[in-house]
């Protein structure tokens, strides 16, 4: 928001000598934050000349110049020549004279210099060169503007140029600022000046004719059950002239502001758009058919819009329209069939409250910002629009020679209720951490327009904000108003002491420590995009290749691949085809993320999403959970490549199913649980090259060789190693921490034993029934050979396992330590038929 400086000072004590960066401070005390300072970049001498004769004389390159003879005062040298090669002025003409040591906007330094055949001792400016608009096709006449000053006057006074404008930047929160009666209310909070509120007037003289202008709000479909417009105020004026001037104070103002001029009419409602904060827009009273009524678009209707660009309404635009059809997208643009230009004679002025959700889904629909629209969005006082359309109507009277029709108008409004917040004594204390007394709290809320009501007894306030402030809504944000207007510096930088037992959780922890064990092991942490296709969410997402649910995307980045990933590993394998077509083909990659697991038979995401500005409740919050899918947090490595690469007297050593072993036993050393690999299938994977991984009973993940097949898919060549576990299932396992056990004193009693079982035996099961049977004295028990060859039957195999024993209280004995064994053996013999081999 450009705030002139002068606008500014009409409203609130702006203190002699207070420069733009002194406004700017005054600004940020109070929590605004500085843009940039806006100035017409001019230095005198600028002055006023009068035409005392000029010379037309033809040039060889067709254009004629005029050698003027220009009065500038006595005090400025008298009358100069000057070249100038405009046509548009008279003699006698009062015009604006820079004269050498000037220099205008560019910047454009003046001079005395020859041209033409002639010395010109300054320069005649046109409106554009002094910075006041496009206009160039002439020279600025002082009179077309209803001036007359004295030769010599000094113009920059003169035309209001010597002021400058703030910018400050007003985020969405705080649209009250979007004004000049905003922002000059904010600088008197921070430099306790008096201000004058433009906004109160006397309320005869709001006082709305009631007849002779018909307006209906038609909104069949409000938008979380709000009308799209609560208030619509019209105020006609007559017999105005279009083709006066626009005053320089007016021009110099809005061009500081940002805006530029577009004739008198549409200046003056963008005048009190800046002015009041209500956004304004006029028609052409003589082109409007009927009377208006605001309602929704329907299906197929067209609106030409001012900037002249045809536009297909949505069912949800809310449109200003008469008999004719639509005439505006109500609170962004108006239509071009209604325009006020120079033919307008009578005007109707609206001024109204449109509903911000309405109003900003429109402008984004149809990428049509305005400054209208900007200021509907974040909330406009709903107090303001009787006022605005007066204020219009008088200045149309003053300076476009209209006449107020006090007998023909119209305004439909609603009650402005603001509720009431409670504010308990001690709270913004509390939450600021600054002891402000209550006459400090009350004090700063009855600044900024609060009523304020002591409450009952308990130290406590009951206040109702002011109808500009739509921000505050509850004790929070009024709390924050104290510390803003008592200083922000008054806040102590001291950090909080964290309470005992925060910090991560037990999960991300867990998550962290796996994370971490991997990449140090070698490992590289990728992160994929959880987009894939159907076919390799079949493919990866269940044991088996059939089809699982899946979640398909309503606006995919990418179209084929529209579903959301039920394994890590399609990501995985598309980062590896990336690195191994670059050239980095020994990969060792991992990574942790969520996947998602729709339930068959369940619909997600038809759970309307809560309207904004609203704190849902438990049952909102419960159907908005139950409306998405389960994601469960993966952790997937894929091996592909050399483990080791070639070296001097080494040859390089592939990636094996034992690299992707020892990274199951990584992240179940990371967890804290045993993981059991038990042999089993599955579609990716190879047959005998493949297994389930188990904590307990539990499956959690599987891992194993990927098909050749399913490698070349991916355009990997060579093998691949994968394995994926449901990280949020390993943790979920993990047994709660034990106290540290004691340091073993006693040394251990190491045996070894063969046994000989079927083929298709799993080991597991062996050593689980070596283990029961060994007791309490087995500490350690590790399979360390499986051996099929001579000397052992047909269809038989060889396990050799590694045991160790460990008393608490004693040095075992070899005796005690065989006794041990043989007892697992015999359990052994007995499950599973074992013998020990000879």
């Amino acid at each position: 928001m450009r705030v002139p400086l002068s606008w500014l000072g009409e409203y609130v004590d702006v203190a002699e000598g207070t420069t733009p960066e002194d406004v700017l401070a005054s600004f940020v005390s109070v929590g605004f934050e500085e843009e940039d300072v806006h100035a017409f970049d001019l230095t005198g001498p600028i002055v006023v000349g009068r035409v005392v004769s000029f010379e037309a004389e033809p040039q060889s390159n067709g254009k004629t110049i005029r050698w003027c003879q220009v009065d500038v005062g006595e005090a400025n040298g008298g009358v100069r020549g000057i070249v100038c090669g405009a046509g548009n002025f008279f003699e006698g003409d009062k015009v604006v004279v820079t004269l050498p040591g000037a220099i205008l906007p560019g910047p454009f330094p003046i001079a005395a210099r020859k041209t033409y055949g002639h010395v010109s001792d300054g320069m005649i400016a046109s409106a554009k060169e002094l910075g006041l608009g496009e206009e160039h096709s002439g020279i600025l006449r002082l009179t077309e503007l209803g001036l007359d000053p004295e030769v010599g006057t000094d113009a920059i006074a003169l035309l209001g140029l010597d002021d400058a404008a703030v910018d400050i930047n007003v985020t969405p929160d705080r649209g009250y600022a979007l004004s000049i009666r905003g922002a000059a209310r904010e600088y008197a909070h921070a430099t306790r000046a008096a201000f004058t509120d433009p906004g109160l007037r006397p309320f005869e003289e709001l006082e709305q004719p009631t007849g002779g202008f018909d307006i209906t709000v038609e909104d069949g479909a409000p938008i979380h059950g709000k009308p799209g417009a609560s208030e619509f105020v019209v105020r006609i004026v007559r017999d105005v002239d279009p083709s006066r001037p626009t005053p320089p104070w007016m021009t110099a103002r809005l061009s500081l502001a940002g805006i530029r001029s577009l004739g008198i009419l549409i200046d003056i409602t963008n005048y009190v758009m800046l002015e009041l904060g209500n956004p304004i827009h006029g028609y052409d009273l003589d082109a409007l058919t009927g009377g208006i009524t605001v309602r929704r678009a329907s299906a197929g209707e067209k609106l030409t819009t001012l900037d002249g660009k045809a536009r297909t309404l949505d069912a949800e635009d809310l449109l200003i329209t008469d008999e004719s059809g639509p005439i505006g997208l109500a609170g962004v643009m108006g239509g071009g069939k209604t325009e006020m230009g120079d033919a307008t004679r009578n005007v109707l002025i609206e001024a109204a409250i449109f509903d911000p959700v309405s109003i900003a889904r429109t402008a984004r629909r149809h990428k049509l910002p305005s400054e209208a629209s900007r200021r509907f969005e974040r909330g406009v006082d709903p107090l303001i629009p009787f006022v605005a359309a007066r204020r219009v109507a008088d200045l149309m009277v003053e300076l476009a020679g209209g006449t107020l029709d006090t007998t023909t108008g119209g305004a439909l409004f609603a009650e402005v209720f603001v509720p009431s917040v409670e504010l308990p004594g001690s709270f913004v204390a509390g939450l600021i951490g600054v002891d402000y007394t209550p006459d400090e709290i009350v004090g700063a809320l009855e600044t900024i327009g609060c009523e304020v009501i002591d409450g009952d007894g308990d130290g406590g306030w009951e206040v109702i904000p002011p109808s500009w402030r739509p921000d505050l809504t509850d004790r929070w944000t009024l709390a924050e108003e104290v510390a803003r207007l008592h200083g922000l510096d008054r806040i102590p930088s001291i950090l909080p002491t964290p309470p005992s037992g925060r910090g991560l959780t037990a999960p991300q922890r867990g998550r962290r420590r796996v994370a971490n064990a991997l990449a140090a092991s070698g490992h590289v942490e990728v992160v994929a995009f959880p987009f894939t296709t159907e076919e390799q969410n079949d493919l990866h997402g269940s044991a088996t290749g059939e089809h699982v649910p899946s979640i398909r995307l309503a606006n995919p980045l990418d179209g084929q691949a529209p579903f959301l990933r039920r394994s890590l590993l399609p990501g995985l394998l598309q980062i590896a085809h990336r690195n191994v077509s670059r050239g980095f083909t020994d990969v060792a990659l991992f990574e942790t993320g969520t996947v998602f697991a729709p339930v068959e038979g369940v619909e997600y995401g038809t759970t309307t999403v809560p309207p904004l500005a609203q704190l849902p409740d438990e049952a909102t919050l419960a159907a908005l959970h139950a409306s998405i899918p389960p994601q469960p947090r993966h952790v997937a490595v894929l091996l592909h490549g050399n483990a080791l690469a070639k070296r001097p007297g080494q040859p390089a050593v592939a990636f094996d199913l034992a690299d992707a072993l020892g990274a199951i036993q990584t992240i179940a050393a990371a967890a804290g649980v045993e993981i059991e690999v038990r042999q089993d299938q599955r579609a990716a994977l190879h047959p005998g090259r493949a297994g389930s991984l188990f904590v307990g009973d539990a499956e959690v993940g599987y891992v194993g060789e990927l098909l050749p097949a399913v490698a070349e898919a991916a355009d990997l060549q060579g093998r691949v190693f994968v394995a994926e576990l449901d990280l949020d299932a390993v943790l979920a396992l993990t047994p709660a921490p034990d106290a540290a056990p004691s340091l073993a004193t006693y040394p251990a009693a190491t045996q070894d034993v063969s046994l000989v079982v079927a083929a298709d035996l799993a080991a597991g099961e062996v050593r689980d029934a070596l283990a029961d049977g060994a007791g309490p004295l087995l500490e350690d028990l590790r399979l360390v050979d499986d051996y099929r060859g001579a000397g052992v039957p047909e269809g038989a195999k060889s396990l050799t396992f590694a045991l160790r024993f460990r008393a608490d209280d004693r040095t075992l004995t070899a005796t005690e330590a065989t006794e041990a064994k043989l007892a697992g053996v015999a359990v052994a013999a007995e499950r599973h038929g074992a013998a020990i081999r000879d």
